[in-house]
């Protein structure tokens, strides 16, 4: 069994260069794979591996920086849903753009899973799902507001032309794990929002906290992995996911006749160019070629799904 850890914490980390390379050495060393981003502002990211092998990234990461106070979920899989490791260095650790919303200053008002239902039920809260179209199609809770956004960075534009109106309500934030909603509520609070709330490690966190019967959670959780959706109890989704646009799809999507394994799905077989096309033609071809001699290829996303729920 694969353990699939997500951590994140907004910290003051200005030796994060220095951390890069032994970071993702250890990684290596411990048959961790996933993707870890640092900055100046902390650390974000999604590791798999063995249970050892996480435990001793997880001891590293506290040894190694100030990193105490990681926001930390486990979920489960069956097989290594990552193909590789990588440790990045960016600017941010989720990108909004909006050089106001610093979580190290002012954040929302945190709720825990259990007492999330009780707030979300009121008749004067707003709650807004601070997540991308493409996630909140699979999965939401129910009567959140829909940002429609294609990316993170978005929500600002969404939030002048359509939250001002909330400003003096209380508002409820939700997201993945819960990293974005440390950057978005403290955008909200920065510009002027009076009472604001989020939920405390996210959806993954309620999922796996909160009883189904008494769950206002619908649908399924889009996760930024091989696994691609998750159910309450972070079991395994149902979704699999098309490889030229990445959009989650069911069983009944890959029926349709603009279904072409690894290369199109219905989403997206109309909105690309002759050389995207010969690309990922090309790619599945050295798929099959390698299933074909009995190995592995890196750019199989089919083989490092699990295929069946992990728990």
């Amino acid at each position: 069994m694969i353990v699939v850890a997500a951590l994140y914490q907004f910290v003051a980390l200005p030796n994060y260069l220095a951390l890069q390379a032994p970071l993702l050495s250890f990684c290596k060393s411990h048959g961790v794979k996933g993707t870890l981003l640092l900055a100046a502002e902390g650390i974000n990211g999604t590791i798999a591996g063995t249970r050892s092998g996480i435990d001793a990234v997880a001891a590293y990461l506290i040894e190694a920086g100030p990193f105490q106070n990681l926001e930390y979920k486990e979920s489960k899989a069956e097989t290594m849903p990552f193909l590789r490791m990588k440790v990045k260095l960016k600017k941010e650790i989720v990108t909004l753009g909006a050089p106001a919303a610093d979580p190290t200053q002012m954040v929302g008002t945190y709720v825990t899973p259990s007492d999330w239902n009780a707030l979300i039920s009121r008749s004067d809260v707003v709650t807004i799902d601070t997540r991308n179209d493409y996630e909140v199609m699979i999965g939401a809770f129910k009567g959140a507001v829909n940002p429609k956004t294609t990316t993170f960075k978005d929500f600002t534009t969404y939030t002048e032309e359509n939250l001002m109106q909330y400003k003096d309500k209380p508002v409820a934030m939700y997201c993945t794990g819960g990293i974005r909603c440390e950057r978005s509520t403290a955008y909200l609070k920065a510009i002027g929002f009076k009472e604001v709330y989020h939920l405390k490690g996210g959806i993954l966190k309620y999922l796996e906290e909160v009883p189904e019967e008494k769950s206002l959670w619908e649908g399924e959780c889009f996760v930024f992995d091989q696994r691609v959706s998750v159910r309450h109890g972070l079991e395994l989704g149902e979704y699999d996911q098309c490889y030229g646009c990445r959009m989650p799809i069911t069983e009944e999507d890959k029926a349709s006749k603009h279904y072409l394994a690894g290369i199109h799905c219905h989403h997206c077989y109309d909105s690309h160019n002759d050389v995207h096309y010969q690309r990922v033609s090309e790619r599945q071809k050295q798929v099959q070629l390698a299933k074909a001699r009995g190995q592995k290829h890196i750019g199989d996303v089919s083989e490092t799904r699990p295929s069946t729920p992990s728990h």
